[in-house]
């Protein structure tokens, strides 16, 4: 059985910790690859030097394979992205991400987390489901599709205290 998973996970489990400014490049690509609008390494090496961004990543062998980023305000914070490599989707990386992304915020005295996501990106919204998040608002308009009509974020909050 042991073989198995790691077979399916392609090089065993997923190593989990704190991304740092010398991330950038990794988390750039993870970005451009899963978003119509990728973040360059640049914005990535401004937002992981902000004291108030904590971000965390999962590795699998020598290579990223997810992250979540948020930015911290008093008592609350906002999930500012969640990627996943398209190779590693759907094999529980953001789950765990999130998870351990989340019990960070709250060690740090974070009580309330926010995001938007968009109305139609379903698994993200089964994702977000699953870790307890509940719709708070929406935001017609809110992300460009492109030439089509623009897609309407939700606003999903979750409490951690």
């Amino acid at each position: 059985m042991i073989e198995l998973v790691r077979r399916w996970w392609k090089g065993g489990d997923a190593r989990l910790g704190e991304a740092e400014p010398a991330d950038a490049a990794a988390l750039a690509a993870l970005h451009a690859a899963s978003f119509r609008r990728g973040w360059s390494e640049e914005e990535f090496e401004r937002l992981l030097a902000e004291r108030n961004v904590v971000a965390d990543m999962a590795v699998m062998g020598e290579e990223a394979a997810g992250f979540v980023m948020s930015r911290k305000a008093v008592d609350e914070a906002e999930i500012l992205s969640v990627a996943v490599a398209p190779a590693r989707r759907n094999r529980g990386v953001a789950s765990r991400l999130l998870a351990v992304h989340l019990g960070r915020l709250a060690s740090t005295g974070v009580e309330r987390v926010f995001l938007e996501v968009d109305r139609d990106n379903v698994p993200a919204r089964r994702l977000y489901d699953s870790a307890g998040f509940r719709e708070v608002g929406q935001r017609p308009g809110y992300y460009d599709r492109g030439g089509g009509p623009a897609a309407v974020a939700l606003v999903l909050r979750r409490d951690l205290a």
